[in-house]
């Protein structure tokens, strides 16, 4: 037995990176279950929801776009714009004034998969959640502060 190993939090409940983890595993868990009936995966949903809602205020949106509003990196995000496209979900096409930029839209299959995986999803997220009652606010507001202090 390794005796000698030490760490900082007395045991792993003490640890709120430990905690996150396994919350996001079952999180995810749930969400696979929901999201592999529609074909797919809980990047891909991500990346299209962000295309979703950029879409809603800018008919111009390229990749980056989608990249920062997902928080996600960009060759990880054009390998998944691609099999998006492969899907039929997506459309990509040359932007008015950049040359070097895609602009990409939902295709009308792309629009009806992405309203099912979000109705989908939004619930699973409201049962997820749903013992926490009246402090989801609050954790809501936690994951922001950590997400504004950490993505800059």
């Amino acid at each position: 037995m390794q005796k000698d190993i030490e760490f900082q939090f007395k045991t792993p409940n003490d640890s709120p990176g430990y905690l996150l983890g396994q919350v996001t595993l079952l999180w995810q868990r749930k969400l696979k279950k929901e999201l592999d009936p529609l074909n797919l995966t809980q990047t891909q949903f991500v990346l299209l929801a962000a295309l979703g809602w950029l879409s809603k205020t800018n008919d111009q949106v390229t990749q980056v776009d989608i990249a920062n509003q997902g928080n996600a990196d960009r060759m990880m995000v054009s390998k998944v714009l691609r099999t998006l496209e492969e899907k039929a979900f997506i459309s990509r096409h040359e932007h008015r004034t950049d040359t070097r930029a895609k602009v990409i839209k939902l295709t009308e299959a792309g629009a009806l998969i992405l309203q099912e995986a979000l109705t989908a999803v939004e619930n699973a997220d409201k049962t997820f959640f749903a013992p926490l009652n009246e402090r989801l606010s609050n954790f809501n507001e936690y994951m922001l502060d950590l997400i504004a202090v950490h993505k800059r």
